[in-house]
């Protein structure tokens, strides 16, 4: 299971953004079944972030989306959020070995 998670920050806001959100994945580094979650910033808009997360299923993502530091990230996230993220939910159907 693969999901998406695109978030803007309020102008002005970015630096703090990016510390809130770098600031939950040493705890999402424990969860046993999520197999990679890796946050991104955009290059041509410094505001917008991306996570891209893989989940071993959907117990996992369940598990990671109910956590007690998941739910303290999005409080903390409110007042930086410039408008509600966009997340989609989708399917590995292929992929390229690691090198």
């Amino acid at each position: 299971m693969i999901v998406i998670a695109k978030l803007a920050a309020k102008k002005g806001m970015e630096n703090k953004m990016e510390t809130i959100l770098k600031g939950i994945i040493s705890d999402v580094d424990k969860e046993k079944d999520t197999l990679v979650y890796t946050l991104n910033k955009s290059q041509s808009n410094p505001s917008v972030f991306l996570f891209y997360e893989k989940y071993k299923n959907a117990d996992a993502l369940s598990f990671h989306s109910s956590s007690p530091y998941f739910k303290k990230l999005l409080k903390d996230l409110e007042p930086v959020l410039a408008k509600e993220p966009e997340i989609d939910l989708y399917e590995e159907i292929g992929k390229i070995n690691s090198k």
